[in-house]
């Protein structure tokens, strides 16, 4: 019966790949030598690009909690707040029905701030992509 080996060819050469990346003081991520770069891997390390998706994530995320947060509002207060929610504001109406209301003025406000936000996104994209194609450019 014949051994198998421990590693493999393609093992061992990427664990040489990276003792050597250790040796010269890389962070011991595997990359190999004469490996062109992708223009995914350019995009990301533009300070643009970063400062593009910090940009993003500071009205997303906030957008998104305050959302959820006035979406389980309704439910939460029906539940424990029944009184004050079925007292009648306006004709039959009572302040679950106009809070119910709401939320759909609430989401159209929401995506509405998110198309004009998104205009100056594809701006700042815009302005990355032109980046790279003039680097690309200028390589040929």
């Amino acid at each position: 019966m014949r051994a198998l080996p421990l590693r493999s060819e393609n093992q061992r050469r990427l664990g040489d790949i990276m003792a050597d990346n250790a040796s010269a003081g890389n962070s011991g991520r595997a990359t190999r030598p004469n490996k062109p770069v992708s223009d995914w891997d350019r995009i990301a390390a533009y300070a643009e690009f970063k400062d593009l998706l910090a940009a993003k994530a500071r009205f997303i995320v906030p957008a998104t909690i305050f959302f959820i947060v006035f979406y389980f509002a309704l439910p939460v207060s029906v539940g424990y707040f029944p009184e004050l929610m079925k007292k009648q504001v306006l004709g039959v109406l009572n302040l679950a029905y106009l809070f119910a209301l709401s939320q759909f003025f609430v989401a159209w406000g929401i995506a509405f701030l998110y198309v004009r936000k998104a205009a100056q996104y594809d701006k700042q994209g815009k302005a990355i992509l032109d980046r790279l194609a003039k680097e690309k450019a200028e390589e040929k």
